[in-house]
């Protein structure tokens, strides 16, 4: 390449990239809560969706952890949202269930995931709200867990959920029951290697039951990193069993960005990489 031509493209990716600076500037994220039912029970979520954005785009459901719809899920639902997707974070619970207290967030998400038909359709509900957004482009959609939320959304690829990837975050790896014999979602799994709550023999049920579906999957798995990594917040539960690393959230967000651009093939992720997005930090 000569010397006129090495010119050229410099000035063209840097006036390229102050078109996509600029257009992010005049990007706002809005939220709004979105009431539902799953049967006889009212659930609230958040919907999350940049306004500079025309169009319809890709959808991401977010499915939080344990604890209950709080901040932690709504916050990721606005970095999703300023990527350029329509992201929902969704309640698993009901109107106002949320606590700090592990004893109540585990008789919750029990009563929940007891009964796994029920635990799917609780989920669908929330899909059906994302589907339903009018900026949302229903035929690309996704649905990423933590913890609670990861099983949630492996159980949503097991019963083949009308979504093109699925994405769990420190989730407990429930393996695939032995009528599951085909898994259509693309699966990527982040995981902690000294997770206390997911003993070796389960990742090996929980990888065998992927291949005999001959799921299309893929597995990070981080050293030194328990579990709730991602959580800022995993540090004031209480409980050892639980840590955050930056480390393990940053690369798992940067896989989650790949593996969504792959998957839904959009505009979404626009200048992220100019706009300083932590997928690429």
């Amino acid at each position: 390449m000569n010397n006129a031509i090495k010119r050229f493209t410099c000035v063209f990716v840097l006036a390229l990239a102050g078109v996509w600076v600029a257009g992010g500037a005049h990007a706002k994220v809005q939220t709004k809560a979105v009431t539902y039912k799953d049967g006889d029970v009212a659930l609230k979520g958040t919907i999350s969706w940049d306004d500079s954005i025309k169009g319809k785009r890709p959808g991401v459901l977010i499915v939080h952890e344990w604890w209950g719809l709080d901040d932690y899920a709504r916050g990721r639902a606005k970095q999703l949202a300023a990527a350029g997707y329509v992201a929902f974070a969704l309640d698993m619970y009901g109107v106002g269930k949320v606590t700090k207290h592990a004893k109540e967030a585990g008789a919750w998400s029990k009563q929940v995931s007891t009964n796994i038909d029920h635990w799917v359709r609780r989920a669908k509900a929330g899909l059906d709200v994302l589907k339903a957004d009018a900026n949302v482009d229903g035929a690309k959609t996704a649905a990423i867990g933590y913890c609670f939320g990861g099983s949630t959304v492996m159980q949503m690829a097991y019963a083949n959920q009308a979504v093109n990837a699925v994405v769990s975050f420190h989730g407990s790896l429930p393996p695939a029951a032995e009528t599951v014999t085909a898994i259509n979602p693309r699966v990527l799994i982040a995981h902690g290697r000294d997770d206390p709550f997911v003993k070796r023999e389960r990742i090996i049920a929980f990888k065998a039951g992927l291949d005999k579906a001959k799921v299309d999957w893929e597995m990070m798995e981080f050293s030194g990193t328990k579990h709730s990594f991602t959580n800022p917040e995993a540090d004031h539960r209480g409980m050892k069993q639980l840590a955050y690393n930056p480390r393990a959230d940053k690369r798992s967000w940067a896989a989650l960005f790949r593996f969504l651009t792959r998957f839904l093939s959009s505009l979404a992720n626009r200048g992220a990489l100019f706009l300083g997005h932590p997928a690429f930090a």
